[in-house]
């Protein structure tokens, strides 16, 4: 089936078998009917573009280690499938129902390299066609992941005719292009308690929730009239009139006056907007009386000259009871633009995707040094400072207006960080995914744009997203037992973010939407990625809940350390490409699994007691005692190199059901915990 082969890779002499480089190693099946046995494993709806037979996918940061199968392009993924892939149930790792062990969505596709020889490489330029012979391809993902292909064995044009077909369908230059709208998998709703904010009703409850005063639900929105990048459903100032709002939002960016996010119940409320059109010379949009003017300490304004900014802030103090003056924090001169943001996280991608090992090392040597000038823990910083002195505010009970230029990018994530630290509804898993359909989905955050689904040199492609996840990671380590989701779901989700199956990623936003769902010529189905279930299977779900998490400790704002030396790069989701970083039986995955257990044993024991005291004496079913010793690595549930493999048994049982574990002593060692990090 296969034959062990000594031929150097980078000869440029392809039809001569070479002696000279007797430590590469590879497998690669010749026989004619290799190829018959590999099949690639397509969704409804799928469909193969190009395919190239006998490719070699090289291990990452390895240029002497491949596997050798079948490369191939489809409308929505980039996968290759060899006759080593291990069957599903015995991986032991996390598991997309969607994508293969080696499959990756082309929207996840970020930068496509073309191999010269062993240490050049050219980036290839997406809609391009090539028409010389592609040796071999570099491809690097926007989340970090590293993949490297060589032709050298396929047939004559297979790796350009690949290459071509990659190059046109990663990186569309329509919408409906994307695959969500070729899916064909019927969808059954089984989201859960996710508020979607969409309907009236659920605006509703938010209020109701937060008790908020002094503001009210409005429909001037309706049809999205006012502005396209809000929702249909508006929550503003009592004293405002629709008219009055109406008459404002063309005086800001992209139409979006104050607008409310949040409330404590002693009335001091966040709010968000963007900022004044540059170009309004007519700022007598409406004449305030002298009185109200005195009340807000404003006297030194003359009314006629006032500006609509400062007409629609104090319309916000009067939503207050005591009417005190809101405090406005402009985020534009504060923070980074989002073309800023994205050259910070090229920096940071460059030192997560080394070329080869001796790179690796070269950039080990200064790596602090380059962490630094890529700025991005200092904008994590930043973030955190600004959200920590919101919720100081609010906490003193003093309105907060978040202004920013369009009102959807950093707003987005200060807003929902301060709501992080003043509301522990939104540190479970239902509630932070609320606080995203509302603060990111329903306001308007442009995430088509910003994760680069669609190819357009006029839009800016920023990792909004990436950052804000990262932040709250920062949160997670500082408050272990805070928050019901773990550092794995906030890794997933980013992942999630490139799969172009759900919508809640997909557009810019509710208006863009609802036009897509109704248009008849390209019908798309909306699919929640809160869903989990289409995706996962209940042993990977169950790593997203902390076992740490105390719902009754957890009620307290947090007050986060901010200053850079309290803060840290985020290794499983930056580095858990890079397998020289992986610590094999070892690091937090393995003290995780060691919580896990103990909280089943008190469990099982709980049980036990409780049917004791009834006089039941049923007999408990515990896990067989034959199971070896299980270990995972630092990267765990994401590592593809666990050795010795996790046992499918113990997470199916244990962790997805709460069944009795095994031994401690089979999950954790000694060393793992006094070398896990405080």
């Amino acid at each position: 089936m296969s034959f062990r082969s000594y031929v150097g890779f980078n000869n440029d002499q392809e039809n001569k078998a070479s002696l000279t480089c007797p430590h590469i190693v590879v497998d690669i099946g010749l026989e004619e009917n290799f190829d018959d046995t590999l099949n690639t494993r397509l969704l409804a709806g799928e469909a193969v573009v190009a395919e190239a037979q006998n490719v070699l996918m090289f291990a990452p940061l390895s240029e002497k280690k491949g596997k050798s199968g079948i490369l191939t392009v489809t409308n929505f993924k980039l996968s290759f499938v060899t006759t080593e892939e291990r069957p599903r149930d015995e991986r032991g790792l996390q598991e997309n129902l969607l994508l293969g062990e080696n499959d990756v969505c082309l929207a996840n596709v970020d930068e496509v390299y073309q191999m010269i020889d062993r240490d050049k490489r050219r980036k290839m330029i997406p809609g391009n066609n090539i028409s010389g012979k592609v040796k071999g391809l570099y491809i690097v993902c926007k989340n970090m992941r590293v993949i490297q292909f060589s032709f050298k064995f396929s047939p004559v044009g297979h790796g350009k005719t690949l290459t071509n077909a990659l190059l046109h369908h990663a990186f569309p230059r329509k919408h409906h292009l994307l695959f969500a709208y070729d899916f064909g998998e019927r969808y059954y709703n089984s989201q859960g308690p996710v508020t979607m904010f969409r309907e009236k009703i659920d605006w509703e409850k938010e209020i109701r929730r937060t008790g908020a005063v002094g503001w009210k639900l409005s429909d001037v929105n309706q049809s999205f009239q006012l502005s396209t990048s809000l929702p249909q459903w508006l929550v503003v100032p009592d004293a405002l009139v629709d008219y009055q709002l109406t008459e404002a939002s063309r005086h800001f960016r992209c139409n979006r006056p104050p607008v409310w996010c949040w409330s404590s119940s002693h009335g001091a409320a966040l709010v968000r907007m963007a900022d004044l059109m540059p170009t309004i010379t007519d700022s007598r949009m409406l004449v305030i009386q002298p009185s109200v003017i005195r009340h807000s300490g404003l006297s030194n304004i003359i009314p006629e000259t006032r500006t609509p900014e400062n007409i629609m802030l104090e319309n916000v103090r009067k939503g207050h009871p005591q009417r005190t003056q809101p405090e406005l924090m402009e985020l534009t001169q504060d923070f980074p633009s989002p073309k800023d943001v994205y050259g910070s996280y090229c920096k940071l991608r460059d030192l997560c995707t080394p070329d080869n090992v001796r790179q690796f090392w070269i950039q080990d040597n200064h790596f602090l040094s380059q962490v630094e000038s890529s700025k991005w823990l200092t904008t994590v910083s930043a973030c955190l400072t600004k959200a920590s002195k919101a919720a100081t505010f609010l906490q003193d009970n003093v309105t907060v207006v978040l202004q920013e230029a369009d009102g959807r990018d950093m707003s987005c994530l200060i807003s929902s960080l301060t709501q992080l630290l003043v509301d522990s509804h939104f540190r479970t898993i239902s509630g932070f995914q609320t606080l995203l359909q509302k603060e990111w989905v329903a306001m308007g955050h442009p995430f088509c744009s910003r994760l680069g689904h669609i190819l357009n040199p006029e839009v800016q492609q920023s990792p909004i997203l990436l950052l804000f996840l990262d932040c709250v990671w920062q949160l997670l380590r500082q408050f272990p037992s805070a928050f019901e989701f773990t550092e794995t779901y906030l890794t997933t989700l980013w992942d999630c973010a490139h799969i172009t199956v759900f919508d809640t990623f997909l557009f810019d936003c509710e208006h863009e939407r609802l036009n897509a769902s109704q248009d008849q010529s390209k019908q798309i189905t909306l699919r929640s990625l809160w869903d989990w279930g289409e995706q996962f299977l209940e042993k990977d779900i169950a790593l997203f809940r902390n076992p740490l998490y105390h719902p009754t400790k957890s009620d307290a704002v947090l007050s986060v350390l901010c200053s850079l030396p309290n803060l840290a790069l985020w290794s499983q989701c930056f580095f858990r490409w890079i397998p020289l970083l992986e610590i094999k039986s070892g690091g937090y995955p393995q003290v995780d699994l060691g919580v896990r257990a103990l909280h089943a044993q008190i469990d099982n024991l709980r049980e036990q007691l409780a049917q004791a005291k009834s006089g039941d004496r049923t007999n408990y079913h515990v896990l067989s005692s034959k199971l070896s010793k299980q270990c995972v690595t630092s990267f765990f549930p994401f590592s593809s190199t666990i050795d010795p493999v996790i046992s499918p048994a113990l997470l199916n049982s244990s962790l997805a059901l709460n069944n009795s574990f095994v031994s401690n002593e089979a999950l954790l060692d000694s060393q793992s915990l006094l070398n896990a990090p405080d």
